[in-house]
């Protein structure tokens, strides 16, 4: 009873300090960056006209009016209009409003999860125990083996996506800062979280950064889609091996499918919650279904 209260009472004050240091880290980061990339939010609202003016003054503007004609002066000359409409104007504010409102909608629904979440992991040992006594007592050791395994191999999928998406958002700012492009602290926060999106959070990111990164400079556009695209091939071909070596290796036909079902069903957490599900599913097969079929004379 006594190394029960220890390991009880071990197991609770790990978990204490991790939510604090959790709490710590998430306070932190919102009062670095935060006010950070809301200011260059706004400053990029507020320099949008002048960009646009720059970017019709480009080489790359008149090679491209060259070749399709007016369209794309019309197009950037109904843009700048819009943006600097005063009736558009306070209808962006109040689609700020709407945005403050869902921004509270957002910060209420993710302390109801952290609050679940912290429960579910205090009451981790107990919910896998009673799991385990849900099989024949025949095969309680495999299924809680296996119940170990793809909790393992799920854990260090999460936190692989994490170290990724961090290495994303760090090589993001510096190489904002290295070409001179506005809001590196913006486009950092913006890597690490759509690089979370398995699979394709790369190519988004890299799409939209360089669409961005082009009404700035053109040239300094064109190095960041080069240098960024040598990033992605050296993620996926030496930094997510690395990372992700201890976690099941999932096939790429796979993710794409799990991740549009997942999509599909629960948006954006339904893709992130798919590539763990379908570690676990193809665990079980290989596992059970495929040794089970193999025994089959």
């Amino acid at each position: 009873m006594r190394k029960v209260a220890s390991w009880v009472g071990s197991r609770a004050k790990a978990l204490l300090i991790v939510c604090a240091g959790f709490i710590l880290v998430l306070v932190v980061v919102m009062l670095l960056v935060l006010p950070t990339a809301l200011g260059q939010v706004e400053q990029l609202l507020r320099d949008l006209p002048t960009l646009i003016i720059g970017f019709e003054h480009s080489d790359l503007f008149v090679l491209i009016t060259s070749t399709y004609g007016n369209e794309v002066e019309q197009l950037l000359n109904e843009i700048q209009a819009f943006v600097t409409n005063p009736s558009n104007i306070v209808a962006i504010g109040g689609g700020v409003l709407q945005a403050g409102v869902t921004l509270i909608n957002g910060v209420s629904g993710f302390v109801i999860v952290l609050v679940l979440t912290l429960y579910f992991i205090a009451t981790l040992p107990t919910m896998k125990e009673a799991f385990v006594r849900l099989a024949p007592a025949r095969t309680r050791t495999k299924v809680a083996s296996m119940t170990d395994e793809i909790m393992a191999s799920v854990g260090h999928y999460l936190n692989g996506m994490v170290i990724l998406a961090l290495f994303n958002a760090v090589f993001t700012f510096v190489l904002h800062l290295l070409l001179g492009l506005p809001f590196p602290q913006l486009m950092a926060v913006l890597a690490f979280c759509i690089t979370l999106i398995p699979l394709v959070g790369s190519l988004l990111f890299w799409g939209t950064a360089t669409v961005l990164a082009l009404f700035t400079n053109p040239t300094s556009a064109l190095i960041f889609l080069v240098v960024y695209f040598i990033y992605m091939q050296l993620e996926a071909y030496l930094f997510t091996p690395r990372v992700m070596n201890r976690s099941v290796a999932v096939p790429g036909s796979l993710v794409v499918i799990g991740a549009m079902v997942g999509g599909t069903l629960l948006g954006l957490l339904g893709a992130l919650v798919a590539i763990p599900v379908t570690t676990s599913i193809l665990l079980i097969v290989k596992q059970v279904i495929i040794p089970r079929q193999d025994a089959k004379t």
